[in-house]
């Protein structure tokens, strides 16, 4: 981290009841001035984030936090100071907000975003914004049947994230069924990542018929300017401190860090453990999904240790 001046800052995600988010614009004679951001502000010694918060938001917004929740946690260096944004979201609030200090605010939709020019921090909050808490990775079928009805309750239960894994099947058949289980996705709002190479998304012209790649740690030392990643999602798998670092170097999207429980498909290996998991995620400013033995219960537990949510396999990939 640089030695420049060091500020540990709250900051919260306020979304309405019609699912619109709240931003602000910096004054022009701040740092990072005319700029948009989420709002929040500097700890004053002693004080606990939420405490922060709840006094930030109220000064800047004039409302009052009743519920919120970790999001995730940014450490960022900028040529003066070195940033460790601290961000929850905000699930309930009374109040009508306005710019108490004069500060332009507005609401905007989720996929507005890229619209409005934020400090480099906060593209990692807008990622984790626009990712579920859960994450399916399919599962065992037997026949196209199975997997398409098994996809199909997953995106009724409310799923909005998929990888479609099945290394069993001949290359072929795999992006036959892929462009299927794409037109199920769209249809209800719920994106798909293929678990393949970068060579054979190339090959199939995979772009056409999902949102993006799920790579290995070592596939992802394959991307490269060759393949056009603009608008794609990239995912990757990582099991200790140096695969997350080396995610983070590439510029993933996402990543599942495993095991953090004891699984049954692998009972020899050792899980991290919920400590463990919070220290690693705490490393980088990715969104991480936690996998291994995850359970819908776990989800406020893997978001109370900076996790975005749960990455699954048995628990979403049912009958």
């Amino acid at each position: 981290m640089s030695q420049n001046k060091f500020v540990h800052v709250a900051v919260g995600v306020v979304k309405d009841k019609h699912g619109q988010f709240l931003i602000s614009k910096r004054a022009e004679d701040t740092h990072q001035g005319g700029l948009w951001e989420f709002p929040g502000g500097k700890l004053e010694q002693d004080e606990t984030v939420l405490t922060a918060l709840k006094r930030e938001l109220n000064e800047e917004l004039g409302i009052n936090i009743i519920q919120a929740t970790p999001l995730i946690r940014i450490h960022h260096d900028y040529i003066d100071k070195s940033v460790l944004l601290d961000v929850w979201t905000i699930d309930e609030f009374s109040g009508n907000a306005s710019g108490q200090e004069g500060q332009k605010i507005c609401w905007i939709n989720e996929n507005d975003f890229s619209l409005y020019e934020f400090p480099a921090a906060n593209y990692s909050i807008i990622k984790a914004i626009q990712l579920p808490d859960k994450y399916l990775i399919t599962g065992e079928f037997g026949n196209e049947y199975e997997l398409m009805t098994r996809i199909n309750n997953a995106i009724e239960n409310g799923i909005k994230l998929i990888q479609f894994r099945a290394h069993q099947l001949a290359e072929k058949k795999y992006f036959e069924y892929a462009e299927k289980i794409y037109r199920l996705c769209s249809a209800e709002k719920s994106r798909l990542l293929l678990n393949t190479s970068i060579e054979n998304y190339k090959i199939y012209n995979a772009v056409n018929f999902s949102d993006g790649l799920h790579l290995s740690s070592k596939e992802i030392h394959h991307l490269s300017s060759e393949l056009d990643l603009s608008g794609l999602m990239i995912s990757t798998s990582t099991h200790n401190e140096e695969e997350l670092q080396q995610a983070k170097l590439y510029g993933v999207d996402l990543v599942v860090l495993s095991p953090v429980k004891k699984t049954l498909s692998h009972p020899e290996v050792d899980p991290l453990g919920w400590k463990k998991f919070n220290a690693m995620v705490d490393s980088t400013n990715i969104p991480v999904y936690a996998l291994g033995g995850m359970t819908t219960n776990d989800i406020s537990i893997v978001k109370s240790h900076g996790g975005q949510g749960i990455a699954a396999i048995r628990e979403f990939w049912r009958d």
